[in-house]
């Protein structure tokens, strides 16, 4: 098993009124609510965890991009990426990812992330997500009936561009480009592992299947759902005729550990709270534009998680309900252990992907959580999976080659 600690940099002070007085916290929150001096506070906290997972053992750490909210500060996490690229040593530094639909051109992504995976020494995963429809359509105006098609297209340029060692013209229906030759390539050859992160769209299985990609499904609503999910992933994997490698899909799992579970609950219960009824709190208007969800997915009856009904729904969640519906796995370290494990068989997964930090959680608790795991669970299951081989990790410079002047002049 691979795991791997996952921040999304939500905003830990939004007023205890939030949610019944504003609309939504994505897209239109009022600005006047983000103080600076507590984002530097929280963006140099937040960094400070990251850096301690990777510390800590895990296989990697992960930022992702959304814009105008306050339940993730990060509309360029390439910015953080780049401080853990050169703060963290051997653990993969995951973007998931870049929404590379709305570049222009994309070939910003391609030498980003070259950047990324030269300045970490071949850590880098390249994430591709399409990104929600309240960063896509209604922050940035993409067209959502356009969206797929000029994801597909940058994604061609952004693969071709690594792999080309000859300039080449490059003429698309979205972007056109008479000189593409871009410096730094990364490390990896022929290209960092692409991970796809996805809510469950029907073309999206294919389609990473197809390109031999990682699926990474990153749910709030739990394990259960996520079941259903990834049944669904790997039925298509079963019908493409591939193999059932579980290091072929990702998941996202809320995470909390304490001395007991009782300690787990008076710990962690309020922010899980906050973080259901405040950071999730999104406006259905936003939610899902029309076009944005394809037909046959529609048909699948696959919900947004972004819902107006699933928002209504987490909103009543007591603690308990979080435990007993798998949105949250908590407690005491022997429980964490044997659900995780159970999770892990359920979907078929080989990358776990802890949300250990949610909602308001304080530096310290976040610390607690992140040591618990790493020295009480992660020991437990990580033989888990052993008879596969993982192709979607990443494969950087020998420990020779990292070896240069200025790692050596920081102890590396």
């Amino acid at each position: 098993m691979r795991f791997y600690w996952f921040h999304l940099m939500p905003y830990q002070d939004l007023p205890p009124d939030f949610s019944t007085k504003y609309p939504s916290v994505w897209v239109d929150p009022p600005s006047d609510l983000f103080d600076p001096a507590s984002g530097h506070r929280m963006y140099n906290e937040y960094i400070d965890e990251l850096e301690f997972a990777a510390q800590m053992g895990f296989d990697g750490v992960c930022v992702n991009e959304h814009h105008q909210n306050a339940y993730g500060l990060m509309p360029s996490p390439n910015i953080i990426a780049a401080s853990l690229a050169r703060s963290t040593a051997n653990c993969a530094v995951v973007v998931l990812g870049n929404s590379i639909a709305l570049y222009n051109p994309p070939i910003r992504v391609a030498e980003e992330f070259a950047m990324l995976d030269v300045i970490s020494g071949g850590r880098l995963v390249a994430g591709f997500p399409v990104g929600s429809s309240m960063d896509t359509n209604y922050c940035y105006g993409a067209t959502p009936a356009t969206l797929r098609d000029k994801y597909d297209e940058a994604h061609e340029l952004i693969v071709k561009a690594w792999t080309e060692s000859e300039p080449f013209h490059f003429n698309g229906k979205y972007t056109q480009l008479r000189y593409v030759n871009t410096w730094p390539k990364p490390v990896q050859k022929p290209h960092p592992p692409i991970w796809v992160p996805g809510g469950g769209s029907i073309e999206t299985w294919k389609w990473v299947t197809e390109r031999n990609y990682l699926y990474s499904y990153l749910s709030y609503s739990g394990y259960k759902r996520g079941e259903q999910v990834l049944s669904g992933f790997w039925e298509t994997v079963d019908e493409l005729g591939v193999e059932r490698n579980p290091y072929r899909a990702g998941f996202l799992q809320l995470v909390a550990v304490a001395g007991s579970d009782a300690e787990a609950e008076e710990l962690y219960w309020p922010h899980a709270k906050y973080f259901y009824d405040k950071c999730l709190h999104i406006s259905a208007k936003f939610a899902e534009a029309p076009g944005y969800r394809t037909v046959d997915t529609i048909k699948a009856g696959l919900e947004s998680q972004f819902s107006s009904s699933a928002r209504d729904k987490r909103k009543e969640l007591t603690w308990k309900d979080l435990i007993d519906g798998g949105f949250v796995v908590a407690g005491s370290a022997a429980t964490v252990r044997e659900q995780l494990e159970d999770v892990i068989k359920r979907l078929n997964v080989g990358h776990l992907m802890f949300l250990s930090h949610f909602g308001d959680m304080p530096r310290e608790k976040t610390m607690y959580n992140t040591e618990m795991i790493a020295k009480e669970v992660l020991p437990h299951l990580r033989p888990m999976w052993s008879e596969w081989e993982d192709h979607w990790y990443p494969k950087g410079l020998s420990q020779e080659e990292l070896r240069t002047p200025a790692a050596l002049a920081n102890g590396k």
